[in-house]
């Protein structure tokens, strides 16, 4: 099973540690945040992981490499400056992703979430892992009701960032720069989007203070035995 990790986004609000580090080589616990997905993918057993990036995307080829040290087998989705929003970002990597389903995951959270839960072919076009409410977002984003996932509705859970796609979800799409959450909203709507709620450590590291929270946090606590 194929995976990409999202990794072109500006990081703004992480501003001015992106100034000159990409958002995923932001380290945590002594390791970049990127690496803790590509370890627990290759544990897993997904070892063909696309990587998409746009700023400052040289340092993070140059920082990865092919792969092999992780053993699995790295390849870039380049983006323009500005990149192409999640949604833009997937469906150009579509041709490097195959026409199977594949995973998902959001460079600039951290989990110990193991990937080798997720469906191989999920029962409609996606699958996402939804966690409970981070303080910064307590609206939380889809409804989970008896395995399927709804955008209407009470008790709103977050959406963790992980996902199994089919390519059939971003069939109605064209090139260029989109968000991945109207496609969502409209195969929920069909009722082809199941989900499953993951309680175990999950972190989006979106501010300085959170990322400095999280490397506190790894550093007292330690890594999760299956996570990595």
């Amino acid at each position: 099973m194929r995976a990409m990790i999202l990794a072109a986004g500006r990081g703004e609000r992480m501003r001015p540690l992106t100034d000159h580090t990409p958002k995923p080589l932001l380290e945590v616990g002594g390791r970049p945040l990127i690496e803790y997905h590509i370890l627990a993918l290759a544990r897993a057993g997904m070892c063909d992981i696309v990587v998409n990036h746009a700023h400052l995307g040289a340092r993070i080829v140059e920082r990865l490499g092919d792969g092999a040290r992780y053993g699995v087998t790295l390849r870039y989705s380049p983006e323009p400056e500005g990149a192409l929003e999640t949604g833009g970002g997937i469906h150009r990597a579509l041709p490097m992703l195959g026409p199977d389903p594949f995973v998902v995951v959001n460079g600039d959270v951290w989990t110990d979430y193991p990937f080798e839960r997720l469906p191989a072919a999920p029962d409609g076009l996606a699958h996402l892992v939804m966690v409970d409410n981070p303080p910064h977002h307590p609206g939380g984003d889809f409804v989970l009701d008896a395995g399927w996932l709804s955008a209407a509705g009470e008790r709103r859970l977050t959406f963790s960032g992980i996902g199994v796609y089919r390519p059939a979800l971003f069939a109605p799409c064209r090139p260029g720069a989109f968000p991945l959450a109207p496609l969502l909203r409209d195969a929920m709507r069909a009722h082809l989007v199941s989900g499953e709620y993951h309680a175990g450590r999950w972190s989006d590291v979106g501010t300085p203070q959170r990322l400095e929270e999280l490397d506190r946090e790894l550093r007292t606590t330690g890594e999760p035995s299956h996570g990595v």
